[in-house]
């Protein structure tokens, strides 16, 4: 059945539907399993995704990586209930050095990676792409409230197992998130085939009413004495079975484009009753703009900007969405004289 929020009140009254057979790309489907106290919510990706990893053409293994990025960003960041931002970036040793994804609420996204195309080398996965660093995730709430930041360490692991991590240490939400990234070949009448990216993603929680069923074991503290017990707590029963199902979701259940969301998730949860809400629809777009980079470029001291001058024009490209814009050198501000000839 649908509703149009998880926090409405569903009247046992509401009727059930069959799950929609109908695929929707580049959207975010809220769910909930109430039998098992369980939440969460399914994204599928297509023509956004695409459009984002096909302007940088990027090699397909970090394609994949921030693909994945991508994923993580919107099961998370679609959860804020205000016009904010989350971003998520890394700074690590691996060939991909440095990745962000900025999402802003309720529905724009951008991405970019940055990476070492001699480092590159076949079959390496998420971890060996990352390396070690760290991963941070921030919630701007905008310029006049204070931003949130978690960190997560980067040690090998990939994009999963720092999301697992993160929740463990910051929010304590028993939490499992699935990410699936791969590249879709199709022919057509009379052409070749042709190659589209496509994703998708699951994040599920367990959310009781009783705050006791969803203690966690305390985290080892690094330095208790040898021999000391660690702090253990049974699982509950309704998070035992929420994380047996969600593990047996495929990567290609996740981007298949003829699978639906909806039947996606009659699948794994038709048993307890599952409840899905009104589908949140994404769109790829940059928030840069031609007096956006002037103010950018009048933030630099003149001598940057006089140094930025070539062929008798500034130029900038955006790293995001590579957009070119070109200023003359007084519009960049740039003092006359101050160019060498």
């Amino acid at each position: 059945m649908t509703s149009q929020s998880p926090d409405t009140k569903i009247s046992v009254e509401t009727p059930i539907r069959a799950p929609s057979a109908v695929p929707v790309d580049d959207a975010v489907l809220p769910f909930e399993v109430d039998a098992l106290d369980l939440r969460g919510r399914l994204t599928r990706l297509g023509p956004a995704l695409d459009d984002i990893l096909t302007r940088h053409d990027y090699p397909a293994p970090v394609g994949k990586l921030l693909g994945e990025a991508i994923v993580l960003t919107i099961l998370l960041g679609s959860s804020l209930k205000f016009d904010g931002r989350f971003i998520l970036q890394t700074q690590t040793d691996g060939p991909v050095s440095f990745l962000i994804v900025d999402f802003q609420a309720p529905d724009r996204l951008r991405a970019y990676a940055r990476f070492d195309a001699k480092r590159l080398r076949d079959g390496q996965d998420s971890g060996a792409l990352l390396g070690c660093g760290h991963l941070a995730m921030t919630i701007d709430q905008g310029p006049d409230m204070n931003r949130y930041q978690g960190l997560v360490a980067l040690e090998g692991g990939n994009l999963e197992d720092a999301a697992h991590e993160y929740f463990l240490r910051s929010e304590q939400i028993p939490t499992r998130v699935r990410l699936a990234v791969g590249e879709e070949w199709r022919g057509g009448v009379g052409e070749g085939p042709k190659h589209r990216w496509r994703a998708g993603g699951m994040l599920l929680q367990f959310l009781p009413k009783a705050p006791e069923r969803a203690r966690q074991a305390d985290l080892h503290p690094g330095d208790a004495p040898e021999g000391v017990v660690s702090h253990r707590v049974a699982v509950d029963d309704a998070w035992v079975e929420g994380q047996s199902l969600i593990s047996t979701v495929e990567d290609i259940e996740l981007i298949d484009p003829d699978l639906s969301g909806e039947r996606l998730l009659y699948r794994l949860f038709h048993e307890r009753g599952v409840r899905v809400f009104s589908p949140l629809l994404l769109r790829a777009q940059c928030s840069c703009s031609r007096d956006a980079v002037a103010s950018m470029l009048a933030s630099f001291a003149p001598n940057d900007r006089a140094e930025m001058v070539k062929d008798g024009k500034v130029v900038v490209t955006c790293e995001f969405c590579s957009s070119v814009y070109q200023f003359t050198p007084g519009e960049a501000g740039v003092e006359e004289g101050s160019v060498e000839p």
